[in-house]
């Protein structure tokens, strides 16, 4: 590895005088401070994270604010992160992950230290409380999700509205006309955890476009809820043909359901989802779904901040369009 003084030796000049030209703390000559650039760029040097950081005014990290509370499905979560973290890699950038819920508190006590240049907040809410103080931080921020209100901030995510209503205006045009939407635990939709209100915003206004009878159902993160909501549709929806899911821990168990109650899938029961592309591809049911694009959501959002540090203009608003594969688990209605 090379050492600050393989590259003092090589620029004919003391290993002060380099440690000088990388921290700015002396003024140096412009030839001296080429030299000894000529000479990393010859050797190969990086320096230690410390003088970058001291010739950069900066710490070379970044924050990813992930609170992991109850009905988060972790596994997704996960996604992000690794995504978050490879393309922060890409800009030389490490990253800190806060994953206790501390609000705005855990924010400020980050923002007020050198620890990190600048923050992406996920699991966002309509009324988040955070919004504030992102607003008046003098660090840039990135929302993975939207706000009710945005204005001020840099968000991006998936458009889950249309998401939503992709999923049933698909079921529509196959001729289903009982829907019903399987949802995230019912603490998300508590909290108004704003990715979960936007699908059932989508669900609903595409159910009544298209004239047909709806109902919204969250649903724990385990097979025995997914047995009992199935079981509660059966019941109060005897007509029914079609599910949207937007809950990736009960997909599988909700089909296993419906098969034991005797539906099978798709000849009876229709199923779309909003999950992950491998998830739905991998079931023994393979689902039509909505992708989930936690790895370009995480990558872009560290691009839109890297931007930001740099000074450059980026749009307050990124919204990426659905995009719905077609796969096993949906077909035409049977007729009555």
């Amino acid at each position: 590895m090379v050492k600050i003084t393989d590259v003092a030796r090589h620029a004919g000049v003391s290993p002060s005088t380099v440690s000088y030209a990388l921290s700015g703390k002396r003024p140096i000559s412009e030839e001296t401070r080429r030299r000894i650039e000529a000479s990393i760029r010859e050797l190969g040097y990086r320096p230690h994270a410390g003088a970058r950081a001291l010739a950069s005014s900066r710490s070379n990290v970044l924050a990813l604010v992930i609170p992991l509370r109850s009905g988060i499905h972790v596994p997704v979560v996960m996604q992000f992160a690794v995504s978050v973290v490879t393309t922060a890699r890409t800009h030389d950038h490490d990253v800190l992950l806060l994953t206790q819920e501390e609000g705005e508190d855990g924010l400020r006590r980050v923002a007020d230290t050198a620890l990190v240049d600048a923050l992406i907040v996920m699991d966002v809410q309509l009324h988040d409380p955070r919004m504030p103080l992102l607003r008046t931080l003098d660090r840039p921020s990135v929302m993975i999700g939207f706000p009710q209100d945005p204005a001020g901030l840099t968000c991006i995510d998936l458009d889950f509205m249309a998401a939503g209503e992709l999923c049933v205006e698909r079921l529509a045009g196959l001729g289903h006309r009982v829907v019903a939407l399987v949802g995230s635990p019912p603490e998300v939709y508590v909290r108004r955890t704003a990715f979960a209100q936007r699908v059932v915003q989508g669900f609903t206004a595409a159910a009544d476009r298209n004239g047909l009878t709806s109902s919204i159902h969250p649903c724990e993160a385990s097979p025995a809820a997914a047995r009992r909501v199935a079981e509660q549709l059966l019941s109060e929806q005897a007509a029914l043909t079609g599910v949207v899911v937007h809950n990736e821990a009960v997909l599988e168990p909700l089909i296993d359901a419906f098969e034991q109650l005797g539906l099978r899938v798709p000849g009876d029961l229709s199923i779309t989802a909003i999950c992950p592309d491998e998830l739905a591809a991998s079931l023994r049911v393979p689902v039509t779904s909505v992708a989930l694009p936690s790895a370009e959501l995480g990558a872009r959002a560290v691009e839109l901040l890297m931007k930001k540090l740099d000074g450059a203009a980026v749009p307050e608003a990124t919204l990426l369009p659905p995009r719905l594969t077609e796969r096993a688990s949906t077909a035409p209605r049977n007729a009555p």
